[in-house]
């Protein structure tokens, strides 16, 4: 019974564990726990009038259900498509 209780309070902690990583990730844009894959420094944008924005990534963030990203650069944040994004990591 004890070995029961205590396989038990190990299989939450595991969970509870495992999902609090992937909350962060999913909502800390440029900061990642575990995957360092996914980190970038600059962005290039392309807006829908043609203007192109280039700068210091401040951060960004996917989302998991669509292929819209939002970026932040200088301070102004957008949202779009991920065809008009470049994201880079020098």
């Amino acid at each position: 019974m004890k070995k029961k209780v205590i396989a038990i309070v190990a299989a939450i902690l595991i969970l509870l564990l495992v999902g609090g990583i992937i909350y962060w990730e999913t909502h800390h844009g440029n900061r990642r726990l575990i995957d360092t894959k996914y980190r970038f420094n600059r962005a290039i944008l392309q807006l829908p009038n043609g203007e192109v924005i280039e700068g210091k990534l401040s951060s960004w963030l996917d989302y998991s259900d669509s292929d819209v990203v939002q970026v932040t650069i200088g301070g102004k944040t957008y949202l779009t498509h991920y065809s008009n994004v470049c994201l880079i990591d020098d």
